[in-house]
């Protein structure tokens, strides 16, 4: 489904909905006066017609959500106290100093390497940036950009590379020949170097659409580790001499079920943060330091969800259109998941926020409630983006034009303000072209058509809703802004069509079985069966191989980029890790799944024990 996608039931249900037309209906919301004429207009629905299609509606059947608004409510953090940021503050100053000194004494490059890495995996590499970026830049002019450094091993190798070429430093493939055999093939002493073919096995993923073709060393670099790994992790009577080493054991299973290059970072930092303090010569000060900002960083995450839920609750919405989803939990998580640096982005997340929480709303009006006649009416109406066309809309639709006529307008009154620049147009046309591509799904489903797998896609990268989520965030994270790439950004750019491919499929992996059972339209497995006449497990497969291309088409658009800011290309880029991680167990959003739920405790109300000096 969408980007929070459903779980529903197709079954007939009647739902006592508010009176029709009166004042008091929406009186959780305020409204401006509109003066703008109107041409055109579709024929208003009549109550004789809303009260005969009332009982035919289908429901979602949805539970009540998992955090409601008291529990949200009654969050105390002490971490956003001064006490630990005090402490938290000392400890940054330390590491900054043992950074500096490795810049200025010369230390030896891989413990270089190692130790950015673990700063990127515990989640506090972004307080080093510019440290980081200096000692790579040292590292990058010190190698040979064709063969591996005399003497460096497959795991220091593959590590450089994985960090240059994800920091946009150019490096080749190349680097990697010096392990490979005079067949061209990567010899086959490396299958007992299982510290090496992890490292190779993540730098695989760092693949483009153009140095790289899937003939050259980094495909088969991938196949050959991910062959050796799995054999390493199933296979516990090996002969390997570091079988036995249980932190190994776990990262490798933890890379083999979603590689480094798509794991959403704060998922990773939690789980990273228990493995390293387990490692033998773990940094006491960086673990603390880790620690503490995850705290910190959940501590500011709960303040967004108090803004969240009151706006929420102050909307009407869940009351008034008892047919949604009560999820602005599950909807904080995405934002959360492209931006999670506290204080700098707070305003946007929560923006960003009500923006999911709204597509949620919508999307359930187009899946679960709505008849096509009012789908044709409400799409209209979003292509208007008027006041005045909320009048030939059903009751029950008013409220939620209403509210996001509020959201696009303050949203625009925000740019204007801080950029001189009227967003209008561009918000008004990512919402018309959702609504527009949810329209396309409704008439599918209500005329049992089945799409080719290229027409579902060309329709279902929009209908994922990150277009509309990203559109909002350029105007948030970008400045200045330019005509260039606010050009760019009305014809969705490839950033934006990539991340929202990934998260399609994914989000189809992880939910299209359920949904076709129930009669939902073909999903892209679907579709490829169809096709191809192909198995599930063959269409499952084909679906992963296009999420593997696609993002070598992510990483070739980070690299030839020139119109966006790195801010915005993060958020493109960390939405599709996101939806990777969220879907990665099933359906990220299901009212049974233990895995999504269990990640949101421990990101947003679960703080790590520390034990301060």
């Amino acid at each position: 489904m969408r980007l929070i996608p459903l779980a529903l039931s197709r079954r007939p249900k009647t739902f006592s909905l508010f009176s029709r037309a009166k004042p008091s209906s929406l009186a959780c919301l305020s409204t401006t006066p509109d003066s703008s004429g109107i041409k055109s207009e579709p024929p208003l629905l009549n109550h004789h017609y809303y009260s005969s299609t009332i009982n035919s509606r289908r429901s979602g059947n949805y539970e009540p959500p998992t955090w409601d608004f008291q529990f949200i409510q009654s969050l105390h953090n002490h971490y956003a106290g001064d006490k630990y940021m005090k402490r938290f503050n000392k400890l940054k100053k330390e590491m900054e100093k043992n950074l500096m000194i490795m810049v200025n004494e010369g230390s030896q490059e891989l413990e270089k390497l190692e130790l950015i890495d673990n700063l990127e995996r515990l989640g506090v590499s972004y307080h080093f940036k510019d440290k980081i970026m200096k000692i790579l830049r040292s590292v990058h002019e010190q190698s040979s950009s064709s063969t591996a450094m005399s003497g460096d091993s497959l795991y220091h190798t593959s590590l450089k590379f994985r960090l240059l070429r994800k920091h946009d430093f150019h490096i080749s493939s190349d680097i990697l020949n010096g392990f490979v055999d005079e067949n061209g093939k990567l010899k086959q002493s490396l299958c007992e170097d299982t510290k090496g073919l992890l490292q190779l096995y993540e730098a695989s993923f760092l693949s483009t659409d153009k140095s790289e073709t899937p003939t050259t060393l980094l495909e088969s670099a991938n196949t050959f580790a991910m062959s050796h790994l799995k054999n390493y992790s199933q296979n516990s009577s090996n002969l390997y001499g570091d079988q036995h080493d249980p932190i190994l054991v776990e990262l490798v299973r933890h890379a083999l079920e979603l590689p480094l290059h798509c794991m959403m970072l704060r998922v990773e930092t939690r789980w990273y943060i228990n493995i390293y303090e387990r490692i033998p010569n773990a940094d006491p000060l960086l673990l603390e330091l880790a620690k503490l900002d995850y705290n910190i960083i959940q501590a500011t995450h709960q303040q967004d969800l108090r803004i969240l839920s009151r706006w929420w609750k102050s909307s009407c919405l869940a009351e008034k259109l008892p047919f949604t989803r009560d999820r602005i939990v599950e909807a904080f998580l995405w934002t959360a998941g492209m931006m999670y640096e506290p204080q700098k982005n707070q305003y946007c997340r929560n923006m960003l926020a009500k923006v999911v929480v709204l597509i949620v709303v919508i999307d359930d009006i187009y899946d679960v409630y709505g008849t096509l006649d009012e789908l044709e009416l409400f799409t209209h109406a979003v292509e208007r983006m008027e006041l005045k066309a909320m009048d030939q809309l059903p009751d029950y639709m008013k409220i939620c034009y209403l509210a996001l006529f509020n959201t696009i307008t303050e949203i625009a009154y925000e740019v204007l303000k801080d950029h001189e620049i009227n967003a209008l147009p561009y918000l008004k046309k990512s919402w018309a072209d959702l609504c527009k591509s949810y329209l396309q799904e409704a008439r599918w489903y209500h005329s049992g058509y089945k799409p080719s797998l290229e027409e579902y896609m060309d329709n279902a990268w929009m209908s994922i809703a990150v277009p509309v989520v990203l559109v909002n965030a350029f105007f948030f994270v970008t400045n200045p802004i330019t005509k260039e790439a606010l050009d760019s950004l009305s014809n969705y750019p490839d950033i934006i069509r990539l991340s929202a491919t990934i998260i399609r499929l994914t989000d189809d992996l992880g939910t299209s079985s359920d949904e076709s059972g129930r009669g939902d339209v073909s999903k892209s497995i679907q579709c490829y069966m169809n096709k191809k006449g192909a198995s599930e497990e063959e269409a499952r497969k084909h679906i992963n191989f296009m999420i593997k291309e696609t993002w070598k088409l992510i990483n070739t658009a980070q690299q030839d980029n020139s119109l966006f800011s790195e801010k915005f290309i993060g958020c493109a880029v960390n939405g599709a890790r996101t939806g990777q991680t969220i879907y990665q167990h099933g359906d990220g959003h299901g009212i049974q799944n233990s895995h999504i739920k269990n990640r949101i405790s421990q990101l947003f109300f679960e703080p790590i024990t520390i034990s301060i000096p």
